[in-house]
């Protein structure tokens, strides 16, 4: 069961993921930049008003995150991990075609409103990671989160790379850039009957005395900050996650005004990413896994994520790009990894999925403000200054997580902090 459940959370989450990596190359475009011919907006709209609908867009998505998070993590303890996944995926299929649909009649207002819903019913991988929970050993928990991470970057590698030809029509003269999104809808009908015969159940504590909490999400963030164990890691995945919105939101903007990407091209670079995410799970987590503890492989991580963030800033010529994502990527799985596998190694078995959905909330928080401030300073300044905010963010969250280290290095029960 265990090595199948793997594989089949591997392959639900690898193709959810390709539907998301779909959508990267596409957005941007068709609301910030003004030369391409998928632009959605009238030649009359200043591209600064897409710029603040881009990072709104952003915003409402993970505003449902933060809704739903923590209600999906209650309802996969209370009925099931396989029963949330299927809700999460049907979702997702539903929102993909509505996308598709506005992005047709270029209708803004159900952009926004899709993304919303979307983001409320999008819980994979909260229900993905409690499943791993279930199964997995304490030990073994950050290499099998890493397989997340590793099916992330795979749907990263594929998802853009398709995107971006799907919206080319001098490729096939019927494509629009509505035509990724339907190629998504239909990939997630597709993983919605996979999950449906493939996954069994990995929860065997359904039931009980579990009570669903509606307005769980404000308390969370609430109850997050009052775990003394967990707090110190909440906060540093609080502010790395606002970090690394700030970068998310504006990167693509970034490229096709700085070094004139075109959605083939932001595919290609997005797909040089997810490479090396792969490599990374797949390969450099365990390895490091094997040699030092969580706490001390974020304490250089993160920090590195900040940096490269930096560099991709200040990079002259679109060629640097490719010799900084390698760097970038590595620092971004073992972060990604890692954190919450010691956020989950500190919680008890029989309330995964509670605290992975609290998570889910704090990680959802950060990432609804960012885009919000990202919008209207890239509109009154320029694209490249959210990126400025995003490395300066994330080495902030490097900066704290080491000082909090520090001050526990002595009570070696807290973590595993290693040699």
């Amino acid at each position: 069961m265990h090595n199948r459940a793997l594989a089949t959370l591997f392959f639900t989450i690898f193709l959810d993921m390709v539907g998301v990596g779909i959508m990267i190359p596409v957005v941007p475009v068709i609301l910030a930049d003004p030369a391409s011919p998928h632009y959605l907006l009238s030649a009359e709209t200043s591209p600064r008003v897409g710029y603040i609908l881009l990072g709104f867009m952003f915003a409402l998505y993970s505003f449902g995150q933060f809704i739903a998070s923590p209600i999906i993590g209650q309802f996969s303890d209370k009925f099931g991990r396989k029963k949330m996944l299927l809700f999460s995926v049907l979702g997702t299929a539903v929102g993909h075609a509505l996308f598709a649909l506005a992005v047709t009649w270029k209708y803004v207002p159900l952009l926004l409103l899709t993304r919303f819903f979307t983001g409320i019913t999008t819980g994979n991988v909260v229900v993905a990671q409690a499943s791993i929970a279930d199964i997995t050993t304490p030990e073994r928990r950050a290499a099998n989160f890493g397989l997340i991470g590793a099916a992330f970057g795979l749907g990263f590698i594929i998802g853009p790379f398709i995107g971006g030809r799907l919206a080319d029509d001098t490729l096939v003269s019927w494509f629009t850039a509505a035509t990724p999104f339907w190629f998504a809808a239909v990939l997630s009908v597709f993983n919605l009957l996979f999950v449906a015969t493939m996954l069994k159940e990995t929860n065997l504590r359904t039931g009980g005395a579990h009570t669903i909490d509606w307005g769980r999400s404000v308390k969370n963030i609430l109850h997050a900050f009052n775990l003394k164990t967990l707090r110190p890691l909440f906060i540093t995945g609080f502010l790395f996650n606002a970090g690394f919105t700030f970068y998310v939101t504006f990167v693509s903007v970034f490229l096709f005004s700085q070094f004139g990407f075109t959605e083939a091209s932001i595919g290609n670079y997005f797909a040089y990413i997810g490479l090396w995410i792969v490599f990374t799970q797949g390969v450099v987590t365990r390895a490091a896994g094997k040699i030092w503890s969580e706490s001390r492989i974020l304490r250089v991580s993160i920090v590195v994520v900040g940096l490269c963030i930096f560099a991709i800033l200040s990079a002259r010529e679109s060629s640097w790009l490719y010799f900084i994502v390698p760097v970038f990527a590595m620092a971004m799985g073992l972060s990604g990894a890692n954190l919450t596998a010691l956020i989950s190694r500190s919680a008890d078995a029989s309330v995964q999925g509670q605290i992975l959905g609290l998570n889910g909330s704090v990680n959802a928080l950060a990432m609804i403000l960012p885009p919000l401030l990202a919008g209207p300073v890239a509109a009154a300044f320029d694209p490249r200054v959210p990126l400025l905010f995003a490395s300066a963010i994330v080495i902030a969250s490097g900066m704290y997580f080491i000082a909090h280290i520090r001050r526990v290095s002595k009570n070696r029960n807290d973590y595993k902090v290693g040699p």
